[in-house]
């Protein structure tokens, strides 16, 4: 058995795919993937397809590297099936990115179905326990935004770096030194100044701001090497 979800935000992130099998009545699942918006919807194909008659769900999550809010939802679905049904779920194997979310919003890496239930993690009375976990959840909600915007934004930052070790004869981490130099000095995010050095190699690409070329000119001074070659 094996239900797969469709890889969202332009195909760069890995599809969620739950599969397993049964043995001794028992369903041993297994999760591999990233915990994004879609997950849901895999899940419940996977346990739709589970045989009738099964005792419990097992499901191993170490397979799945990225997990956001929408793997909160996971969780509540998989606890919704096993209270309908009345069968006994046990979530293990969580590693990584996905462990420090759950840890971040209080809840049990051993047994995160068990202290989400207990704990109320999904309230909404406007106690100060529900309160607590939606500022926990905002703050999620940031970190893995500003994740995203850092995966978004490496390529363009790694041709930058390309272009300045051709032009100036510095390795890498000089590169990065100019870049990093650069946006500090002009104010200018890392994204923005890589940019404009990728656009400065096009025909009549645009020129980039007087500051941020007078910030980029005095990066390379203090680090690329003055003789063409990586001192």
């Amino acid at each position: 058995m094996t239900s797969a979800a469709r890889a969202p935000h332009g195909g760069r992130l890995n599809a969620l795919v739950v599969g397993g099998r049964t043995e001794e009545g028992r369903a041993l699942l297994d999760a591999r993937g990233e915990l994004v918006r879609g997950c849901t919807d895999t899940l419940s194909a996977a346990l739709d397809a589970l045989p009738a008659g099964i005792t419990g769900i097992e499901l191993d999550m170490s397979g799945v590297s990225f997990m956001d809010t929408a793997g909160l939802e996971f969780l509540d679905a998989l606890a919704e099936y096993g209270r309908l049904h009345g069968l006994p779920v046990t979530v293990s194997g969580w590693w990584g990115q996905p462990r420090r979310v759950l840890e971040l919003v209080g809840l049990d890496v051993t047994d995160p179905l068990g202290t989400a239930l207990a704990a109320g993690v999904r309230d909404r009375t406007g106690s100060a326990v529900a309160l607590e976990r939606a500022e926990q959840l905002r703050e999620l909600r940031e970190e893995i935004e500003q994740l995203r915007h850092a995966i978004d934004s490496r390529p363009v930052i790694d041709q930058a770096r390309g272009i300045l070790m051709a032009a100036h004869g510095c390795g890498p981490e000089r590169a990065w030194d100019i870049l990093r130099e650069a946006s500090q000095r002009s104010n200018t995010k890392l994204r923005e100044v890589a940019a404009a050095v990728t656009a400065s190699t096009v025909p009549d690409g645009p020129v980039p701001p007087e500051e941020l070329r007078t910030a980029l000119r005095e990066a390379v001074a203090r680090h690329a090497p003055p003789s063409g070659g990586e001192r």
